[in-house]
């Protein structure tokens, strides 16, 4: 098999032309739409040889036209090599070996949309098994939803520094597996950080701005199945956070209740009316968090019982963690009665890791028995 020579390929519909060879196992076929394509030598088969690939050597007679010997060019101006033969009238292949060594230089140019000139990246996570979300584990993927290139930096917290988890090139308006994980790393990936250097290749662009995102992953979602729905990117339901929309970075805002509950109390001096003196009395400050395990997921279905004792535990350190610095802050956990395991798990993360807050049962009237209220000191 040589430059030149049109072959067939075996095993699919379609043919060429050899235009060059990459290591000693792949030929480049050219196509008709003038693409060229690597494939198995295996899988081709030579249907016509390309004579011009065969040249008869120069014999050392003068050339009347170089006024030299041993030219290396045959009676049609095509180069025959650079070598000589010192026997007349013999023939010998015209292309060199290196050929074999040489790189593919074709490179189809990435698809380009109208719409991809301003810059859309985005994480997403898709479960591998969306009927077992209790067990199932998942895939993440970084989205370029553009016409750039993006140099990437995927990292997530690890006590207090970063770790590397994927680093890479991302082609224009494609999106790029970055790692398969289970349930045990959840806890490492609550916060996470996006880095990326947008550019176009062989070509000019409009400047972007380098980005750095952080963003709080919410690990509780991914025990929801309802938290993974349809988009434009994958055939799966998937969790799509924002990294960059519309040139714009993504900033998460964090609202607790508190601040919530301020602001839709508050009021201008000429709009507030008197209140009762009981009212006035209650605590405004005052948070609830609900552990009820139907309240945290819409299925417990092949949960066990320290499965979802894991959920309510992390959802109460989620909320401890927030609030632990806002001294004189009451938060009620309603837990309920039951056999009093939820409230003994809580009473002893509060005496060993939350020793500035204090302790009791909420109030009766409101809550029943199932209900405790901590205090911020």
């Amino acid at each position: 098999m040589k430059i030149g020579d049109k072959i067939r390929f075996l095993s699919e519909v379609g043919g060429g032309v050899v235009t060059g060879f990459q290591g000693k196992d792949i030929v480049l076929v050219r196509d008709e739409d003038g693409f060229d394509i690597p494939m198995a030598i295996r899988e081709c088969v030579v249907i016509e040889t390309d004579d011009y690939n065969i040249a008869k050597v120069n014999t050392g007679e003068r050339n009347p036209r170089s006024g030299s010997y041993g030219s290396g060019f045959t009676g049609g101006g095509q180069p025959s090599g650079r070598f000589r033969s010192e026997k007349p009238d013999t023939y010998v292949h015209a292309f060199d070996d290196d050929e074999d060594d040489k790189p593919v230089t074709f490179r189809p140019r990435p698809l380009e949309r109208r719409e991809g000139e301003k810059l859309n990246v985005h994480l997403a996570f898709v479960p591998m098994n969306p009927k077992e979300m209790t067990t199932t584990s998942f895939e993440s993927y970084l989205v370029n939803d553009s016409n750039y290139y993006l140099s990437v930096l995927y990292m997530s917290t690890s006590g207090s520094n970063w770790q590397a988890r994927f680093q890479g090139v991302i082609e224009p308006n494609t999106k790029l597996f970055v790692e398969e994980f289970d349930r045990g790393m959840l806890n490492d990936m609550e916060k996470v950080c996006v880095q990326c250097l947008a550019y176009k290749q062989d070509k000019p662009f409009m400047l972007k701005p380098a980005v750095s995102v952080e963003l709080r992953i919410d690990t509780v979602k991914f025990y929801k199945l309802h938290t993974f729905q349809t988009n434009d990117f994958f055939e799966e339901e998937a969790m799509i956070y924002d990294v960059v929309k519309d040139d714009v970075p993504a900033r998460q805002v964090f609202v607790n209740a508190q601040q919530m509950q301020e602001a839709l109390m508050k009021k201008t001096a000429d709009e507030r009316r008197p209140q009762p003196a009981r009212k006035s009395m209650q605590d405004k400050s005052l948070i609830e968090v609900d552990l009820h395990i139907h309240e945290l997921l819409d299925n417990t279905n092949g949960l066990s019982n320290s499965d979802m004792l894991e959920v309510q535990l992390k959802e109460f350190h989620r909320v401890m963690e927030e609030q632990s610095k806002r001294k004189g802050q009451k938060i009620v956990f309603i837990h309920g009665k039951g056999e009093g395991v939820l409230r003994n798990a809580l009473i002893k993360e509060l005496k060993h890791k939350y020793k500035n807050c204090t302790y009791q049962d909420a109030s009766f009237q409101e809550y029943g028995y199932g209900a405790t209220l901590v205090t911020v000191r």
